[in-house]
């Protein structure tokens, strides 16, 4: 398609204003925590737009287009069971800890409730992912270029990457979290007019769901069985793989999203940080998952393939016209930075303070700290854009990240549950429980993938029991090897496991600030959601 000169603009004017957001807060950094955690002193609806914000990159556009075009409306589970529940935990149960042990990191935490070895093996592993992960949003960010307007596969990632770079390296968190808000509000105005487009010419809802086969309507309905849904996969795999130990290990131990809350001004305000991102969260499969189904009803099988990473370009390519466009892939390019940006920022502050800091080069000045992040920002850019040709072997992104999360996060999420809700695991137990149920999830793999052991009825089941695995056998461990080695005492654990951790007074708080509040009105939402999609 050609761009006019009304698209050029749009485009022109977004790159000036992110780079304009990171230079102005460059003078704002005075010290470590202002470059890495903003100075926690932002407010609650600011970081809750970026904390659902750093998660709208390529695996919450394009990759869900691709698995609503692959799976039909199954991809809502993404949404009303494998986020909203355990947003509502993060927020309630588990913000106090992270927020009031006033840990800079994910690791950190780990470090303080169990030791150095563990957290050092979840810094290494979690840099390696955000790593992996930027490469996914630089790929979706090159194809669609490619597809839509001709431009070269590497200039187009290679420029894109350069106006990360420039506003992270200059305004650090601060700058991420605002150009977050900016591009949440951008992704939902750039992929409204696709679903209200397509549903209108199809003639609204029911007449898309009448001409589409019953199996990719239907949420819940098709789940008895394993065959009787495109999955392949029975409510078991869906509930425990997808609805717990998936969603639970991303939103509740990702320091990508977790980082987006320690930035808020007090402990309320990281609380309420993930709840006022449920609300967006819960509406968004109308801008993801309803294009999806309808590049099944409009894009002949035959010009698809078994490429779904292509459904949004092409959809983008049968209904925009110019000027259109121009927002369309502005909002394309602001998901693909907000996601880079979050796995960028991530990825700065968990080297510099849990591996330069901890182990390479320790009791150095506070501006050594915040210069070594800036440098980090750079090696983290450039280390993105090699990793970006791994993307190419996998043709549905979420089915690749889904496979990353069963080794990184699904384990890790056992050792955070553990650890924070029974005072009894130990450091070893937590150490030797991880690994273990990192190595469950690659023999896992090994069985399904190389050796053809194990067979599931799609790439998707198969990443969702490789969840269960790694989850359960780093749970049953670390039980098992806390009850032999030795523990912490009571008091080192204030603040750090439940049991031990005072509860805040909030008597005198309204009752539409109070998490619990907030938390019940979500689920009832979310429940009611699911009902109508049954």
């Amino acid at each position: 398609m050609i761009l006019g000169i009304f698209d050029y603009l749009i485009i022109g004017v977004y790159f000036l204003f992110v780079l304009g957001i990171g230079y102005y807060l460059k003078n704002s950094i005075k010290s470590s925590e202002d470059y890495f955690l903003s100075g926690r002193s932002i407010s609650a609806w600011v970081t809750g737009l970026a904390f659902i914000a750093a998660n709208l990159g390529a695996l919450e556009v394009m990759g869900m287009v691709a698995n609503s075009a692959k799976y039909g409306i199954l991809t809502v589970h993404f949404y009303w069971i494998g986020a909203i529940p355990a947003m509502v935990f993060v927020g309630v149960f588990m913000m106090p800890f992270y927020y009031g042990s006033r840990a800079r990191s994910v690791p950190e935490y780990l470090k303080l409730r169990f030791d150095e070895k563990t957290r050092g093996l979840n810094a290494i592993s979690f840099a390696l992912m955000t790593l992996l992960m930027s490469g996914i949003n630089m790929y979706a960010m090159g194809i669609i270029f490619n597809l839509l307007l001709g431009w070269s596969f590497h200039l187009s990632i290679w420029v894109a990457a350069g106006i990360v770079l420039v506003y992270v390296f200059f305004g650090g968190l601060t700058s991420s979290i605002y150009n977050e808000v900016v591009q949440f509000f951008l992704i939902v105005f750039g992929l409204f007019p696709l679903s209200y487009l397509g549903l209108r010419e199809v003639g609204g809802w029911s007449q898309l769901a009448a001409r589409l086969p019953e199996n990719l309507t239907k949420s819940w309905s098709t789940l008895s069985s394993a065959s009787g849904n495109p999955m392949g996969i029975e409510w078991f795999g869906m509930i425990f793989g997808l609805g717990f130990v998936l969603s639970f290990g991303y939103w509740c131990t990702d320091f990508l999203v977790v980082q987006r809350a320690l930035a808020s001004k007090n402990l309320n305000a990281a609380q309420r940080t993930p709840l006022i991102a449920a609300f967006p969260k819960m509406i968004f499969p109308l801008f993801v998952v309803l294009p999806g189904l309808l590049a099944i009803y409009k894009i002949p099988a035959a010009t698809l393939g078994s490429n779904y990473n292509m459904a949004l370009p092409l959809l983008m390519k049968e209904y925009f016209p110019t000027g259109l466009l121009g927002l369309g892939l502005t909002a394309l390019l602001a998901s693909f930075m907000s996601g880079m940006a979050g796995n960028v920022t991530a990825f700065n502050t968990v080297w510099t303070f849990d591996i330069y800091q901890s182990y390479i080069n320790p009791h150095k000045d506070d501006r050594h700290y915040v210069w070594i992040g800036k440098m980090t920002t750079v090696v983290g850019v450039l280390a993105s854009i090699g990793l970006t040709y791994v993307v190419m072997y996998f043709n549905n992104l979420m089915d690749y990240m889904q496979l990353l999360f069963s080794f990184f996060n699904a384990p890790l999420f056992a050792t955070f549950l553990l650890g924070m809700f029974w005072k009894r695991t130990t450091p070893n137990g937590a150490f030797y429980g991880l690994v273990s149920g990192i190595v469950a999830a690659a023999a896992h793999y090994f069985l399904v993938y190389k050796t053809g052991f194990i067979v599931y009825g799609s790439e998707m089941t198969a990443n969702f029991y490789g969840a269960i695995a790694a989850w359960t056998v780093c749970f049953l461990f670390t039980i098992l090897i806390s009850f032999i080695t030795r523990g912490r005492p009571d008091n080192e654990l204030v603040g750090l496991v439940y049991s031990l951790t005072p509860k805040q007074d909030r008597s005198k708080m309204p009752l539409y600030l109070k998490p619990g509040f907030l938390a019940l009105v979500i689920l009832a939402l979310t429940l009611v959601l699911n009902l109508l999609f049954w």
